[in-house]
């Protein structure tokens, strides 16, 4: 099989090429690891959601994002039983506190309440059936285990400190719940109105429902909307991206993220674009020889552009383990970093077209010079 033209050049000039094909796959490591570092800082402000089974989120009318709800009547709970699709209705709790260390010092939390039964709707699927045992144990509480040192602790199970004055014991650990604002605690509803007392016995931040088949939930949710005004009804799925883009839009660290996203993506596209088309001027005397030699123009034009397809292309298969790598290594030092296949294939698609544009745009220096000039 005949190896084409522009990879023979590429080939014999590679110490030349080579730092442009480096160039490249560090532009698109950048893009795609900016990205999923984005993409994970806002998958963990919406994980609660993402980890329940509750296919429908009521709340206070106009709550923006899941930590901004306000205590709703309990009644409520009966406009969703009355809808005939509705399976299943629960309260939920959700409210920031103050968490004590045991050697002192203070920090905020987020306390989680929820039924512990194996069909709760708001307990995340992260706790296993031994921790919804234990948790049922009046005071007993569940933390990540990467925030221990946060909550100044050293084991986590067994140990004990006080939630707003009142004693917890921590009975079980979770993985990949790593929060933003403070820890997550997760417990009993029973524990969670003991801990936060603002709450009323007939009251809750949201009120969680299913359906009996998913395909209902639309029909459902516009119904209640319709109805009750005063309420924000919300499917999981809408609820999950409602808050993403409230951190994404509204918040410091979201709108800081963002642009920091979008000025790798900036870099990037410089970083690739200038060394290609400083990669393929190089090579103008070359093509000015072919010119010379009776070459046709267009044919330059197409080993010009091929170059660049080539160029992209081994820079863009070198970036994709590289940003892989860089990924599992944020994991195991407690960083989130998402980096799934549509992500990887949009940095793909947008390298690559920056590469075969950078090569049209070189053309411009093949034209305006004249071979005669070149071959002095």
């Amino acid at each position: 099989m005949r190896k084409p033209y522009s990879l023979k050049i590429l080939w014999h000039g590679r110490n030349r090429f080579l730092p442009a094909i480096l160039a490249v796959s560090f532009s698109a490591v950048l893009i795609a690891v900016q990205s999923g570092v984005l993409l994970g800082t806002l998958a963990v402000t919406s994980r609660p959601i993402d980890h329940a089974a509750a296919q429908i989120w009521i709340g206070i009318r106009d709550m923006p994002s899941i930590e901004l709800g306000h205590p709703i009547p309990e009644a409520w709970m009966f406009r969703l039983q009355a809808q005939p699709e509705v399976e299943d209705v629960e309260g939920y709790l959700y409210e920031f506190a103050y968490w004590h260390k045991p050697g002192g010092g203070s920090e905020h939390c987020c306390i989680i309440g929820a039924r512990l039964e194996g069909s709760s709707m708001g307990a995340v699927n992260d706790l296993t059936p031994q921790m919804r045992t234990l948790l049922t144990e009046p005071g007993a509480i569940v933390v990540d285990a990467t925030d221990l040192d946060r909550l100044g602790l050293k084991h986590g199970v067994g140990e004990s400190a006080e939630i707003m004055g009142q004693k917890v014991r921590v009975v079980g650990l979770v993985h990949g719940f790593k929060s933003i604002w403070g820890p997550y605690v997760f417990c009993s509803m029973e524990t969670a109105r003991r801990l936060l007392t603002m709450y009323g016995a007939d009251q809750y931040q949201y009120i969680l429902a299913q359906c009996r088949s998913s395909a209902d939930v639309p029909a459902v949710v516009e119904r209640l909307q319709r109805r009750y005004p005063e309420m924000s009804v919300l499917s999981d799925r809408d609820f999950s991206v409602q808050t993403r883009l409230y951190w994404l839009t509204r918040t410091r660290i979201g709108v800081a993220l963002g642009l920091t996203s979008i000025l790798a993506l900036i870099v990037g596209l410089v970083i690739t674009s200038q060394t290609l088309y400083a990669a393929t001027a190089a090579s103008l005397r070359e093509y000015a020889v072919l010119r010379a030699l009776g070459l046709p123009r267009w044919r330059i034009s197409t080993l010009v552009v091929s170059q660049s397809f080539w160029i992209g292309l081994g820079g863009v298969s070198a970036s994709v383990p590289a940003a892989l790598l860089l990924g599992r290594f944020a994991g195991f030092v407690g960083a989130e970093i998402q980096l799934p296949i549509w992500l990887l294939a949009a940095t793909i698609a947008i390298t690559m077209t920056i590469a075969l544009v950078s090569g049209l745009l070189a053309l411009r220096s093949l034209r305006l010079v004249e071979p005669a000039n070149l071959l002095r």
